[in-house]
């Protein structure tokens, strides 16, 4: 089980329903693209990371180490837009910054938000209420393989990084690259090989292309989705006012 996954299925608002954590998300979502950048984007960013660790007491190093990419991806997009090249050199763009501070307010909020439903709902969950609100299950049962066979790649690449330290395969910088290029070479057969495994395990269980499975998970309260709303209104009217 991956660390994201860990943390879906142990964290304090596991039990809430989906259709409340959703609902903020998309809400928030949606104040990011229609509030402006400063201040409504931050404020989003800022609401949904608190969510996150205050409400659902997410870990921060979890945190940080899920959102270190997509920032780090953000930072180097926002230097771009801020940044121009030319025949006379580098220099700012016109309007460089306010584009640079924009991108990253937005963005980065999007990411907060995503990040928020990704470390408090297991995808088993987003996967059933898809297929509560019509999505063909065809496709949320692919989907749901496809996330399950993410986890063979990383646990096969895992064991294989791991067996070859055994072996001094990581002694020299020669040798890990050798090593590497082995690893990479090697991992897709093999994890296809335990993907194959686990179809025939399916199969021997007379599986049928339908993963049916015993949830407690309770619909949303009157109480939950006002407090949903009024956290939207809060954040909305502090966007349009500050």
């Amino acid at each position: 089980m991956s660390p994201i996954d860990r943390e879906a299925h142990l964290n304090r608002w596991r039990g809430k329903p989906l259709a409340e954590k959703l609902t903020l998300t998309l809400g928030m979502l949606l104040l990011t693209m229609v509030l402006k950048p400063w201040p409504g984007a931050a404020l989003v960013a800022v609401v949904m990371t608190a969510a996150a660790l205050f409400g659902a007491r997410v870990s921060p190093k979890l945190w940080l180490a899920c959102a270190a990419a997509p920032l780090g991806f953000l930072a180097v997009g926002a230097v771009s837009v801020a940044f121009r090249v030319d025949l006379h050199g580098v220099g700012l763009a016109p309007g460089g910054l306010a584009a640079a501070g924009a991108l990253a307010a937005r963005s980065g909020a999007g990411v907060a938000c995503l990040l928020f439903l990704a470390l408090t709902t297991p995808a088993s969950d987003m996967l059933a209420g898809a297929r509560k609100i019509g999505v063909p299950t065809e496709i949320t049962e692919l989907a749901l393989l496809m996330y399950r066979f993410l986890f063979i790649l990383a646990d096969a690449a895992l064991a294989m990084d791991a067996a070859q330290a055994a072996r001094l395969g990581h002694a020299t910088k020669a040798r890990r690259l050798r090593s590497l290029g082995l690893l990479a070479a090697n991992l897709l057969p093999r994890a296809l090989d335990r993907a194959r495994r686990l179809e025939l395990g399916l199969a021997a269980r007379g599986w049928h292309g339908d993963m049916r499975v015993l949830s407690d998970r309770l619909g949303p309260t009157a109480r939950g989705m006002a407090l949903v709303a009024s956290v939207l209104g809060a954040t909305a009217l502090f966007g349009v006012l500050a």
